[in-house]
């Protein structure tokens, strides 16, 4: 667990997402150069943890992992519905305490949304140096509008906009992190977080899930990923039935995130021409899938 040489890499786990992450976990292993260095944490509110111990070491029986219990009882007191009540699940938050979950000895962590397949080694990811005291690294993506992200009397409300005075401040995708858990322990960021989120109860400064208490503490002051690492967005949106196209550049992570997920698209048999690329990871395929 606390070997020098493990790549850390953290991750969420229900039965809802369970396929999901069976894919993300494969992809990380069949593309890693070392993947007996790879040590797995994961997350998990599950009142059956001894299922998806069992269904995790039964596909990967070399696997080095550990399931943490989370408690979600305080994130759920301090979630405000948001314009997608997917996002509102406390498992959601869960990203905010990994510097309490994880062992003390767990200096560096990798942390990945359970939508996603890897297609190049994980180790290079988390190798990212987190230069001038960063505390986490991510893709950032600054021609999006950073603006829609906060309500707009986040806006008029001179004390609260301030907060983001001198920083140059980018929309980044927290589905793909590398985190300094030592500066995170040290700097209180779970705390930090948390005030926003209290403060959001008391008046709504933002509409998205997890993501804005994110950008409110760390936006403009991350150590930048190459965007290859978080080709993000392949999930569209279910209800226009909208696919996506990879960004420009090279893949080194495909992101199915969005309202679309994979699997329930292959299943229904309206696949998107990008979850052929998902497809191959899929180890809990259904009947039906196969036979599509």
């Amino acid at each position: 667990m606390c070997s020098p040489q493990a790549v850390h890499v953290a991750m969420t786990l229900d039965a809802v997402y369970l396929r999901g992450s069976m894919a993300a976990i494969f992809s990380v292993l069949q593309h890693s150069s070392c993947p007996q260095n790879i040590l797995f944490h994961f997350i998990s509110s599950s009142t059956d943890i001894n299922h998806l111990h069992d269904t995790i070491s039964h596909s990967f029986p070399f696997l080095k992992f550990q399931i943490y219990h989370f408690d979600g009882t305080a994130a759920a007191g301090l979630i405000s519905t948001s314009i997608r009540s997917a996002l509102d699940c406390p498992l959601n938050y869960a990203r905010n305490y990994l510097a309490d979950l994880l062992p003390s000895c767990v200096k560096k962590v990798v942390y990945l949304d359970s939508d996603l397949v890897l297609v190049d080694d994980i180790a290079k990811l988390a190798g990212t140096p987190l230069d001038n005291h960063a505390v986490l690294a991510a893709p950032e993506y600054c021609n999006a509008n950073f603006t829609s992200y906060f309500t707009p009397s986040f806006w008029s409300n001179p004390t609260l906009s301030y907060t983001f005075a001198g920083r140059n401040a980018c929309y980044f995708n927290t589905g793909v992190m590398v985190i300094d858990l030592e500066r995170w322990r040290e700097g209180e960021y779970t705390r930090k977080i948390t005030e926003w989120m209290e403060l959001q109860k008391r008046m709504r400064i933002y509409e998205l899930g997890s993501l804005p208490p994110f950008l409110l503490v760390f936006a403009g002051n991350i150590a930048p990923v190459d965007h290859r690492w978080n080709q993000h967005g392949l999930g569209g949106d279910n209800y226009r039935g909208l696919c996506r196209d990879l960004h420009p550049g090279p893949v080194s992570l495909l992101h199915w995130s969005g309202k679309g997920k994979p699997w329930v698209r292959l299943d229904a048999n309206r696949p998107c021409p990008l979850d052929a690329l998902w497809a191959p990871y899929d180890l809990l395929r259904t009947p039906f899938s196969l036979e599509s």
